[in-house]
Order: C-alpha cells, then structure tokens, then sequence
C-alpha cells in the first residue's frame, strides 16, 4: 500500500506545496511545530532516510538546502533546523524547521493549529523566496 507522501505526489490527498522538482517535493507539515514547518520527501518510496541512494540523498540534501534559505527569508528565525526522525510515516523525508530556540525542534510539545487560510499563505510566502 502506498504511504500517504506517495498519495500526496500522485495528488490523491491535498498539500501545501512549497516547491517541486522532479525528484522531490516541499510541503508544510499539517502538524507543525512551529509556523513554515516543512517536509521535503522524495517521489520514489523508500522507507528508510539512509536506504536511498547517495545520488538521491545527495541531491535531496542540496534540494533541502534552497528550501532552508527560502524558510529562513520568509519566516523569521535565529536558523533552520534540520530532523531526520522516519518512524511517522514510511517513507524517507526531512523537516525543516525555522527555530528560535531548542525547545521549537521538540516533537512531542502540542502541535499549530492552523487555519488553510494561513498554510496557504506561509506556503506562498516560502516559495516565493525560491
């Protein structure tokens, strides 16, 4: 059965997209930590962050990277923090996470409510420092 970020990349189940290319896609974390919470995955399956291949791995570092330099513009913070944590969801992905202090990268702190008025325009707002 495909993990829900492969029904995303098909565009069975809705996002918000920050950017895509054809190896991967940036998107806003539902669930955010803190607002510009993103999730950058790749569009080929794979469970396991370090299974993928160094190409992809690679690539997908440097694709996170310009995503980072886009959050830091648009959403203010001391730096973008980087979680490899792979056990919610079966599929290899990175969050970035703008931060302010330690305590904004702690996953088990309650989670944003937002509104998709809001996901809608930080998403906008990041890509639009790509």
């Amino acid at each position: 059965m495909a993990s829900i970020f492969t029904k995303i990349i098909n565009g069975d189940i809705p996002c918000y997209k920050v950017t895509e290319n054809e190896h991967f896609l940036a998107f806003l974390d539902i669930n955010p930590l803190v607002k510009g919470h993103t999730l950058v995955i790749p569009k080929i399956e794979v469970d396991y962050y370090y299974d993928l291949e160094d190409e992809i791995l690679a690539k997908m570092a440097l694709f996170s990277k310009k995503i980072a330099v886009a959050i830091s513009q648009a959403i203010p913070c001391l730096r973008v923090g980087t979680a490899v944590i792979g056990l919610e969801v079966p599929h290899a992905h990175v969050h970035l996470i703008p931060l302010q202090s330690m305590h904004d990268m702690d996953f088990s702190r309650p989670k944003l409510k937002l509104s998709k008025e809001e996901f809608s325009e930080i998403a906008l707002k990041i890509s639009k420092h790509l």
